[in-house]
């Protein structure tokens, strides 16, 4: 088994259309309490979470799209991490 990756690690996923950048950055060794930080929409709508919040939110939104029928193809692949 590997090792978690150390610093800062952004994921990244873009709608089809209409086109909308949605971006995750987690930093474990962020000294304040919100190391989880979302954006959507080229960072318009921010939202600093802990990472109860981010576990929260989770489960929320993976609950209510389920209800939304069969994922779209464009989600179905991998995200890597990057540093930038």
């Amino acid at each position: 088994m590997t090792a978690p990756p150390t610093g800062r690690r952004f994921y990244r996923l873009r709608t089809p259309e209409p086109a909308t950048a949605v971006c995750v950055r987690v930093d474990p060794e962020r000294p304040d309490p919100y190391p989880v930080y979302l954006a959507v929409g080229a960072g318009r709508r921010r939202m600093s979470l802990t990472p109860d919040e981010a576990w929260a939110l989770w489960r929320c939104l993976s609950e209510a799209v389920a209800a939304l029928g069969t994922p779209p193809d464009y989600i179905r692949t991998d995200i890597r991490p990057a540093r930038r």
